[in-house]
């Protein structure tokens, strides 16, 4: 549990933080804070539409290694810092989650106790319409307690690669 000191370098990095991640194209999903013996360890995590590749994250480490050099935010304890992708295994808590992962199979429990999974068809600000068992469900993100991204194991997607197209053309 952190406590409140904790709880306001973690907003007052995130505030420093956002802007300059912006402008790159990437959110902020989280920031983490702990410590690790006479260091700590500060944890971004950034996402953007259409993923994080490595190039992003090391720009952005690059830019948040940057903002807190001009800032006074970490003081003077030392730290090491992680820049990560969001990761599948983070709920899915904004719309932009939600739109994000269009096409993937989620679990949701909702407000009222029950669960369903389904996948994720479309999105909007308020909602998203899964398909669960055949049937399409529109879901209120405001009825959802949580929601997380199940992994599939050799899913058939039914969508060709480019390359696979190419490759047949030259048969």
């Amino acid at each position: 549990m952190s406590t409140p000191h904790q709880d306001a370098t973690r907003d007052r990095i995130e505030a420093e933080l956002v802007d300059p991640l912006r402008a790159m194209a990437l959110d902020v999903e989280a920031v983490e804070v702990t410590p690790a013996g006479k260091r700590r360890v500060l944890r971004v995590a950034v996402d953007k539409d259409g993923g994080v590749t490595l190039d992003d994250v090391a720009e952005a480490t690059r830019e948040v290694s940057r903002v807190l050099d001009e800032s006074d935010v970490m003081g003077e304890m030392p730290y090491t810092l992680e820049v990560t992708s969001r990761g599948v295994d983070r709920p899915l808590t904004l719309p932009r989650h939600w739109r994000r992962n269009e096409d993937r199979l989620v679990k949701a429990t909702l407000a009222d106790g029950s669960s369903l999974t389904g996948r994720i068809l479309s999105s909007t600000e308020d909602s998203v319409t899964l398909e669960v068992s055949g049937t399409k469900r529109e879901v209120a993100y405001a009825d959802v307690a949580k929601a997380l991204v199940q992994i599939e194991f050799n899913r058939k997607t039914g969508k060709t690669d480019k390359h696979d197209e190419h490759d047949e053309k030259d048969d």
